[in-house]
């Protein structure tokens, strides 16, 4: 009996330790991967003067599309009297809807500050990052 249940504990030691490795291996691909996306940030964030900063658009309707976090974000971009009036987001078939809605307070800070040089929504880094670079790219076509 005893030999019994020597057995089943190395048993459950033995499950228990490669259970473990396999949440390691899984934290690590996860940090791999926040890095990757923060490495497209970085990047991105590379071109923020860019932006025309005293709301002289042409009128017009313009696109522009990003990576977010579950895949790419197109945005439609409608500026009248040589001011962002409207950012709407036309595709973001890829991303999480709780945090596409969170992302989606970016873009009172974008008509605010005429510009889509604003910060990231906290939360839904990510995702608002594809729709500030998005509408980045929009912008550029609009730049009188």
């Amino acid at each position: 009996m005893r030999e019994f249940w020597m057995r089943l504990m190395s048993v459950v030691v033995i499950v228990g330790l490669i259970l473990g490795y396999n949440s390691v291996l899984e934290a690590r691909a996860k940090d791999e991967e926040i890095a990757k996306l923060k490495a497209k940030i970085e990047n991105t964030e590379n071109l923020e003067g860019q932006d025309s900063k005293n709301g002289s658009y042409k009128d017009g309707t313009y696109t522009g599309e990003a990576d977010g976090f579950g895949g790419t974000v197109k945005v439609e971009v409608i500026v009248k009297k040589q001011k962002i009036k409207e950012v709407n987001i036309v595709s973001a078939d890829g991303e999480d809807g709780s945090y596409l809605t969170m992302a989606k307070d970016i873009i009172p800070k974008i008509l605010d500050a005429q510009s889509a040089e604003v910060d990231t929504i906290s939360g839904a880094t990510f995702s608002s990052t594809g729709i500030k670079n998005a509408t980045k790219q929009a912008l550029e076509k609009a730049v009188k």
